[in-house]
């Protein structure tokens, strides 16, 4: 199994013991995603140091304040990183003004482009503005929809051929609607992500979450699915390699 999103430079547990836990579980990549500058070296970092991990660079809607593209690039174009991202609008903290963060999220689908890597993308209270930008900027690119929250738009995001990548929360008994989503998405544009430290999934909800914690996620998804756990950790590992090219 792969964990598509996670954040192992804020889990508490060292490196070391995150992926070792994770690959007695039988998480075989993981992508580790960067939120700010000093996260894109770590995450960096963390990927030359551990050959299953790999790094998404980019920066957070709430830390787009003085957003400089060109402090990116040479990260980008590092061959441990794998996507660009987690980048888009988050209206519920708004720590950063929506100008600001829009400038950002149209700067790293530029960059996306210039390196020819998916886009993760970030949006929370924002699914109108995060929709638009992608509609007007990001013909052509891989774009990856990350802890998917829009279950009422899934036919809009499928029909643009984006993917759709499910955390914790979709375990959740008052998310019935993210887990219905979840029935519909076709295999080869579906992933699984913990978003670590955050949206442990049932049966760890409350604790803070590991990589490991994805083949909680995948085990519900897969009974909700009607499939073998083992056909849909194959389907979502297949989806995984080709998208992020390991």
């Amino acid at each position: 199994m792969v964990d598509s999103h996670t954040h192992l430079h804020l889990c508490e547990p060292p490196d070391d013991e995150l992926v070792d836990t994770a690959a007695q579980a039988g998480v075989t990549r993981i992508l580790t995603v960067a939120i700010d500058d000093d996260s894109c070296v770590t995450v960096l970092d963390q990927a030359h140091a551990h050959p299953s991990v790999y790094a998404a660079i980019g920066r957070h809607p709430n830390s787009a304040d003085d957003f400089d593209v060109e402090l990116l690039r040479p990260w980008a174009a590092d061959p441990r990183c794998v996507a660009i991202g987690e980048t888009g609008f988050d209206y519920h903290h708004r720590s950063t003004e929506p100008a600001q963060q829009r400038r950002a999220f149209i700067e790293q689908i530029e960059l996306a482009r210039d390196v020819a890597k998916p886009l993760v993308i970030h949006t929370r209270e924002a699914d109108d503005d995060t929709l638009a930008v992608l509609r007007e900027r990001a013909d052509g690119i891989r774009v990856v929809l990350h802890c998917f929250s829009m279950a009422d738009r899934l036919a809009e995001c499928l029909a643009e051929g984006w993917w759709i990548s499910f955390a914790g929360n979709v375990t959740f008994p008052k998310a019935a609607d993210l887990a219905a989503a979840a029935e519909l998405v076709p295999a080869d544009r579906l992933l699984v992500e913990t978003d670590a430290p955050f949206l442990s999934p049932v049966p760890r909800r409350g604790r803070p979450n590991q990589p490991a914690g994805v083949l909680h996620t995948a085990r519900f998804l897969a009974a909700r699915r009607g499939v073998s756990y083992d056909d849909f950790e194959r389907d979502v590992d297949t989806t995984a390699a080709e998208l992020f090219g390991w």
